[in-house]
């Protein structure tokens, strides 16, 4: 797929954007904390010829590391906004994996104009559980201060299965490209922010993409804590994945996008 570069302004700088496909319906894409637009090469590669698609490296990470903060959600959401009504024309489909999940639940409870469904992929409920701990979260917040803790992590965490080497060090550089403060925010304050009393403005379709083994966002976690504040929601476990859904299987991904795409425009 060739892809041309937007830049987008916003709060404090630019984001380059990575716009590509042709006419019809996009899909705008938000990664999971310590992921990048990269994240999502193996589901981009796997979706119909053509298909329109937005990524980036959302603030404070990658080729957006530069661009000051404050990181949090509604700054994550804005950005967000700012991509969708600057680089697609037209309707558009939001696929949020993890953290980007909980943005773009946050996006889509403010209905912007073209929204026309969301795709949560492994996401960040928007009612934290029980076991998002302050130990939980000091504990998380260190999970990228080093390669050989980066590595621990997306080998006995973030996924269930054996990554190829490529991607695994795609991953691994990822998750160290960023700075301080944005790498602490998500796991210090926004994984334990509670968001449901806007969520229930939800109003576009909604299918969620759980992981059987993921061990981040469990689905019988989704089921309990995200599930019933997105009541039109609908859930597919992916089986054999762990929570690094579009890495782990881009191809099950790639499907149920497309299917979902195909679903929201009838």
């Amino acid at each position: 797929m060739t892809e041309t570069t937007m830049p987008v302004p916003v709060a404090g700088g630019t984001l380059e954007v990575r716009v590509g496909g042709g006419g019809g319906p996009a899909l705008v894409f938000a990664h999971y904390w310590g992921g990048s637009a990269d994240t999502w090469n193996g589901v981009l590669a796997q979706l119909p010829p053509g298909q329109p698609t937005v990524r980036f490296d959302q603030r404070g990470w990658g080729a957006s590391r530069a661009l000051p903060g404050p990181y949090h959600l509604d700054q994550l959401a804005d950005d967000l906004v700012r991509v969708a009504e600057t680089c697609v024309p037209g309707p558009f489909v939001l696929v949020g994996h993890s953290m980007g999940g909980k943005v773009s639940q946050l996006v889509a409870a403010r209905r912007p104009a073209g929204l026309a469904g969301l795709v949560l992929v492994a996401p960040a409920p928007p009612r934290p559980p029980a076991t998002v701990t302050e130990e939980y979260r000091q504990g998380l917040s260190r999970a990228y201060d080093s390669p050989e803790t980066v590595r621990h992590a997306l080998d006995h965490v973030l996924t269930a299965t054996r990554l190829p080497a490529a991607v695994h060090t795609a991953a691994v550089r990822d998750s160290l490209a960023a700075g301080a403060e944005a790498r602490r925010e998500w796991p210090l304050r926004g994984i334990a922010q509670d968001i449901t009393s806007a969520v229930r403005d939800i109003a576009v379709p909604v299918t969620v993409l759980a992981a059987q083994h993921d061990v981040v966002e469990p689905p019988h976690v989704l089921r309990e804590f995200l599930l019933p504040h997105i009541p039109h929601a609908t859930m597919t476990t992916v089986p054999a994945a762990g929570h690094l859904l579009p890495v782990e299987a881009p191809g099950a991904v790639a499907t149920s996008v497309t299917d979902f795409l195909t679903r929201v425009q009838r």
